[in-house]
């Protein structure tokens, strides 16, 4: 959209999903007006937050952000949806869905995520695509401000805030869990700790003080951030502190948490041999281990990585850094943010979230290949053989003993079986409702859920099929 042109108003066709009356550009003449054009699946806009939040505060009292959803999957288009996004993400301005993507295409707008700068006389003064542009923002929104109070046109009232917040409840938002014969580890990521449970849901400790934070320390007295996967190990427990993009790790005797991967920077380079704890990673989401080997997804640079836990090195082991459905060896595939990983024999299996697929990962030489799906925009909600089957934004996966895969169908709010053997797909018969289902474990004859948008884990009986709510904490 060409700059200095008047800036379209909000139109009718919006849903406000946090504030009770809509608001009109028309109204904010005298402040700099921050439009960031979104769809809450991309991690590229996850990463945009910090900048915003940053933004924020830094000009409070002449800034003005609203955000607008622009669904790349159907499920996005539920207004229902978006708020719990915006809850899970802890955004604190106006947010619109958009589903028919009305004002993208008013702004011209071509990529996720995009800022639309405003200046004080409602005209467009930059479109800014992209993360990573904090510094860019920072000055051109000083600068409006400053011409607006040279020309005596500034308004300084702070901007008003928005909510419409969760009902309490012991978690938040659940992301991945890890059961084993006798204890259920859960990720509650809204919280931003990790749970150590019984199966009948009382919790034996807790890890992260529940406040976001980026320190080492014993149980309580450590910091997370969004963390996701799980990982055991001997005594150890692997967490993918997502947020804090590092992969900590918990020794079990002591409640003792000290960080393996990552050093609190989003990572964009490709290690070789790198010492572990100094190299950045981006977005971890998933973790497995195979004998002294640690397997880490990196959603936002698209590939796997390999940690040595003996020698504490690490290495990209597949996935060029590309978007896209491509398989190949190693280095020469490409994922699609991958969020769930699980081990079948000397093989890794992968839920690759944005291309809506499975993947398949041989150890041997990192050879990939696709067991489900076709490409970044070919999803859906099908049963049927490998041409045939859809999913819609898979976010995990766990392998059962007789060569089934369960799939985190999150997006369609179902579980869906693979069989490795027939290649055939089936959804699970559960008599459960499941809201965006985002982390899958087996163990002691069933499957444990996490149903992140009901705030629940659900366990489901493997003979009977029956689903249960477990009581996490009550």
């Amino acid at each position: 959209m060409d700059v200095r042109s008047a800036a379209p108003e909000f139109p009718a066709s919006l849903d406000w999903v946090n504030v009770s009356e809509a608001p009109m550009l028309s109204a904010l003449r005298g402040r700099v007006v921050l439009l960031w054009f979104f769809s809450y699946d991309n991690v590229n806009c996850w990463n945009l937050l910090p900048d915003l939040a940053w933004l924020e505060s830094r000009y409070n009292d002449g800034l003005s952000t609203f955000g607008i959803h622009c669904p790349k999957f159907p499920h996005q288009r539920d207004a229902s949806a978006v708020l719990k996004a915006v809850n899970r993400l802890g955004i604190r301005h106006p947010v619109a869905s958009d589903p028919g993507m009305d004002l993208w295409q008013r702004y011209e707008i071509d990529a996720w995520p995009s800022v639309v700068l405003i200046d004080a006389e409602g005209m467009v003064a930059a479109v800014v695509p992209g993360e990573g542009r904090r510094q860019d923002l920072d000055e051109q929104i000083a600068q409006l401000l400053d011409e607006a109070a040279e020309r005596d046109l500034r308004e300084y009232e702070a901007a008003i805030p928005a909510s419409r917040p969760e009902p309490r409840q012991s978690l938040l938002f659940p992301g991945k869990l890890l059961a084993t014969e006798t204890r259920l580890y859960v990720a509650d990521s809204g919280h931003h700790r990790v749970l150590e449970c019984n199966h009948d849901g009382r919790i034996v400790r807790q890890f992260g003080s529940g406040d976001r934070g980026y320190w080492d320390g014993r149980n309580e007295e450590c910091g997370l951030a969004d963390p996701q996967g799980l990982a055991l190990r001997n005594e150890f427990l692997y967490i993918a502190d997502r947020g804090n993009h590092a992969v900590r790790r918990v020794r079990l005797q002591s409640g003792e948490m000290e960080t393996v991967l990552g050093n609190g920077e989003a990572g964009r380079l490709r290690p070789h041999n790198a010492a572990a704890a100094e190299t950045p990673i981006g977005n971890p989401s998933d973790l497995a281990v195979v004998a002294d080997k640690l397997y880490v997804l990196s959603t936002a640079q698209n590939q796997i990585w390999e940690l040595d836990l003996a020698r504490d090195t690490v290495d990209v082991f597949a996935g060029s850094g590309k978007l896209a459905l491509q398989d190949g060896l190693s280095l020469e595939a490409s994922f699609a943010q991958p969020a769930g990983i699980t081990t079948s024999g000397l093989q890794l299996i992968i839920a690759d979230a944005a291309s809506s697929a499975i993947r398949l990962v041989r150890l041997i030489d990192g050879r990939v290949t696709t067991l489900v799906g076709s490409g970044l925009y070919e999803f859906g909600d099908a049963s049927g053989n490998r041409d045939s089957a859809r999913l819609q934004y898979p976010l995990d996966v766990a392998m059962d003993p007789r060569g089934i895969a369960f799939i985190a169908d999150s997006y369609n709010g179902k579980i869906k079986a693979l069989s490795l053997k027939s290649g055939a797909v089936r959804a699970l018969n559960v008599n459960y409702r499941l809201l965006e289902p985002g982390g899958l474990s087996i163990a002691a004859g069933a499957l444990w859920v996490a149903n992140t948008n009901a705030h629940e884990i659900v366990r489901i009986d493997l003979a009977s099929g029956v689903g249960k709510r477990v009581p996490i904490g009550e």
